[in-house]
């Protein structure tokens, strides 16, 4: 309960508050104050008398009857619901439900007399609202006849009567109101057996908020009683109506009033971010959707009894110590330190408006800056004097603020802020009707105002969460974690409130399980004794007339390959190179370039891709950096390499002296902790780096995706990358050391998407690797064609986090397998994910588990 429900419930209790310069005076009017709220109020009592003084400047302007006679204006938060309904027709998002089951002899005349008395006595429950496009008007009704609809379903047998309950229901939750000529709020009674009756309550947010309902629950309840009894309502009249307040309400918020509470919230929202960047499901579509959903838990006695005492000793409110747990849970799952969150407020500070049913309830815009790693404790203080400060400037409608702020809009999702928390320990609306038992049913709920809200409350002992979030953005398996991580957030702030917030736990003993234990069980047998190369050459002793390469219509047999590979080595041997000699490379797709790279592996050397196609500035950078001392290139590609120092050995102009070496493999002195390759980041945040690979890391990486690969381990693989990127070493030694068929793909070829589905459908393809920018292109054409590409049997994307989009979904039905990888440039492949076509993936599948020995 904040601070504003804590007035209107000390209020309900005949509690008197004033104040009288700093001091603070409590009377009970009927009774005496108990210890524990004389307790709560003494922990209050600054914040009261702030509250208190802020309500005596507002009571400078009296609400007054005004004249129906004139133009009657909707207040700012009726305006703000008139205009989404104008911009997005009609719809039950804005519906509030209360359903109750009624049991014993209903005096049906009373009931029907209550709600029409009910209806006479607020003018918002006969009010509409004008079409008017830029000024609508409240449109009050005269009082009227009304009717109590009765739908008798005792005739139907138990499982038709539900089923026809159950209809009813939805149609009633879902109904959407005309604001212009429908009655806003609608009573509807079923009669299931003699004495047994459903009670329904719709109405439209615009004429009701939450303390409405309570209203409506009381004085529906007393009425009953009173026709039942007296055929007469005992009610006072009320002293003003909400039209009253709406004029009101325009003619004080202008001027100083209005400008200093602008000023404020302009300066306390300055440069907020756009929004809570929480990791979604599933992409954000690009208009806000209102379709929901809610989880709920019980935080038991003991942990309630805890988190109250641990507000007590650190003199915060329960509501202050829940909504920081819950910015700390918000900031760990967006990575984010700067957050706004919505809190809503009953916003009934003025006498004459605590008994009308209406539209009053405001919302306030928290923001909280969780920067610099505070400890829970001193996170407490700052959420305190952001809550405290907000509430002296809660009279600004959330709409106006809006307005004035003109942040700007993207209609994705809500302005300023998208999460919204919510706790008090009011009752909830209860109906009790003299001579029957009832009992409150809680309304069907599948639409959510914001992308994620939470709603507490106290319930006896325990503390009633419930999560509403988006069906849009969020799977219910994501919240049911987020509601786990929330509750091991409470146990270890009850444990430690000076923990800093960063090293608060989050996982439960599961995940830990879970995640640091099974996940990470890897271990795996791979040849650790054995370097790439020899991987290869062992491959060859097994099928050395296989087709090891393909390009063009040419082929090499792995025997054939691997001679013009040792003979490579047995020259660059001759020239110097040896273990962790770095051999720059730069050759066209050919069979070349896969002879080199081999033949630098068999001398021992490891290998530097240089693109011909890099800035000369980044090509003499790596040169330099890397102090390599031996180029494999062709000639005509020399002065665009613009070599300055080095041995630079042009393929195509020694090639004699190549072919007369030794066809035997090379004695090999590398050991597997020796380097394979250097290959250089983007520099994309900085100068590229030279990321250096050991043999033994590739070999590891090598057996483990041969061992995945049951149905394609001989497979005909497309050899797409370049090969200055890591995912070439895997595409092309997966394929070597398995007895599969490497096939090569010129560069036209490679860039023209339109092109490649034929290219792969007539070479046979069976395996390809792709970045996630590739196959999605690749998808986007596939999906466009009748046919697949049959032979295509494996995908294995990298480099960019995976969507599952329409295309990707439609090409994901067509192979057996989608493999999602991932790992930085230093790590080479860290996790894997395997998709079939079977089953249902989130739009962002995960990145998966450890590869063996990770």
């Amino acid at each position: 309960m904040n601070n504003f429900e804590f007035i209107d419930y000390l209020k309900s209790l005949n509690i008197k508050l004033s104040v009288q310069g700093d001091r603070l005076k409590c009377k009970a009017l009927q009774g005496t104050i108990n210890q524990d709220l004389q307790t709560q109020i003494k922990e209050r009592k600054q914040e009261i008398i702030a509250i208190l003084k802020q309500d005596q400047s507002r009571s400078s302007l009296t609400i007054k009857p005004v004249s129906r006679e004139q133009s009657l204006f909707l207040s700012f938060a009726q305006q703000r619901l008139w205009f989404i309904d104008q911009l997005e027709g009609k719809s039950p998002v804005y519906n509030i439900s209360c359903f109750f089951s009624l049991e014993g002899k209903l005096n049906l005349n009373a009931l029907e007399k209550a709600l029409m008395t009910l209806i006479q006595r607020h003018e918002t429950l006969r009010t509409n609202f004008s079409d008017a496009q830029q000024n609508p008007r409240l449109i009050i009704h005269s009082d009227g006849n009304f009717h109590l609809p009765l739908i008798n379903l005792e005739n139907l047998s138990g499982n038709q009567q539900a089923i026809e309950v159950e209809k009813i229901i939805q149609q009633e939750t879902r109904f959407e109101f005309d604001l212009k000529k429908d009655s806003l709020i609608r009573f509807i009674l079923l009669k299931t057996s003699p004495e047994k009756y459903l009670f329904l309550i719709v109405m439209h947010h615009i004429i009701s908020d939450g303390w409405s309902m309570n209203i409506l629950s009381t004085e529906i309840a007393q009425l009953y009683h009173d026709f039942k009894a007296y055929n007469y309502s005992s009610l006072s009249p009320l002293p003003i109506q909400y039209a009253d307040f709406s004029i009101w309400q325009r003619q004080w918020f202008t001027g100083e009033v209005l400008t200093q509470q602008v000023n404020y919230w302009k300066q306390k929202l300055q440069g907020i971010p756009p929004l809570i960047d929480l990791p979604l499901d599933k992409p954000r579509p690009p208009l806000q959707t209102f379709q929901g959903q809610t989880l709920k838990l019980n935080l038991n006695e003991y942990l309630t009894k805890k988190l109250k005492t641990l507000a007590q000793r650190l003199g915060v409110t329960l509501y202050i110590t829940l909504l920081a747990v819950f910015a700390v849970l918000l900031s760990r799952y967006s990575n984010q330190k700067d957050l706004v969150i919505g809190s809503p407020i009953a916003n009934r500070n003025r006498q004459e408006i605590e008994g009308i049913i209406g539209f009053f309830a405001n919302t306030l815009a928290l923001r909280i800056k969780l920067a610099a790693n505070p400890s829970f404790r001193e996170l407490l203080t700052r959420v305190k004097k952001v809550a405290l400060e907000a509430y002296e400037h809660q009279d600004l409608p959330f709409e106006k603020l809006v307005e004035e702020l003109n942040p700007e809009r993207n209609l994705s999702h809500h302005p300023i802020f998208q999460v919204m928390f919510a706790f008090q320990n009011t009752p909830d609306y209860d109906l009790a009707l003299q001579g029957l038992k009832v009992e409150s049913i809680k309304a069907p709920k599948n639409t959510a105002k914001f992308d994620l809200s939470l709603f507490i409350r106290e319930k006896g002992d325990e503390l009633n969460c419930v999560w509403e979030y988006n069906t849009d953005l969020f799977n219910a398996d994501t919240i049911r974690r987020m509601i786990e991580h929330f509750q091991v957030l409470i146990e270890a702030i009850i444990n430690n409130p000076d923990q800093k917030i960063s090293l608060l736990p989050l996982l439960t003993e599961t995940e830990k399980q879970q995640i640091l234990i099974d996940w990470n069980q890897t271990q795996a047998d791979y040849p650790q004794d054995k370097c790439i190369h020899q991987l290869f050459e062992a491959q060859v002793e097994k099928t050395p007339n296989a087709v090891a390469v393909v390009f063009e219509e040419q082929t090499l047999t792995y025997q054939q390959l691997n001679e013009k590979a040792n003979q490579l080595g047995h020259y660059l041997e001759k020239l110097g190179v040896k273990a962790e000699t770095l051999v720059g490379i730069s050759v066209e797709r050919s069979f070349e370039m896969i002879i080199s790279i081999l033949g630098i592996l068999k001398a021992g050397g490891a290998y530097v891709p240089l693109d011909c196609n890099y800035p000369t500035e980044r090509i003499a950078f790596m040169l330099e950096d890397a102090q390599i001392s031996f180029l494999i290139t062709q000639e005509d590609m020399l002065a665009e390499l613009a070599i300055t120092s080095g041995k630079v050995i042009a393929l195509d102009k020694i090639q004699d002296l190549i072919t007369c070496e030794n066809q035997d493999n090379p004695p090999s002195l590398v050991q597997p902790h020796n380097l394979v390759y250097v290959l250089y980041t983007s520099g994309s945040t900085g100068k590229p780096k030279g990321v250096m690979m050991s043999h033994e890391a590739v070999t590891n990486l090598i057996q483990w995706q041969i061992n995945q690969e049951d149905f394609t381990t001989k497979a005909r693989t497309l050899q797409f990358a370049p090969i200055s990127f890591d995912v070439s070493c895997q595409e092309i030694f997966s394929t070597f050391a398995s007895g599969g068929t490497l096939v090569l793909i010129s560069e036209e070829k490679r860039q023209d998407f339109h092109r490649l589905p034929l290219f792969l459908e007539k070479q046979l393809i069976q395996r390809v690797f792709l970045p996630f920018v590739a196959l999605e292109q690749l998808s986007q054409i596939m999906a466009n064609q009748s046919e697949s590409i049959e032979s295509l049997e494996e995908i294995i994307t990298a480099g960019e986090q995976l969507k599952l989009t329409e295309a990707m979904e439609k090409l994901r039905e067509k192979v057996k397998v989608i493999q999602n990888q991932y790992g930085p440039t230093e790590s080479h492949v860290a996790t894997q994910f395997t998709l079939t076509p079977e089953g249902k993936i989130n739009y962002l599948p995960p990145i998966g588990c450890p590869i063996a020995n990770n």
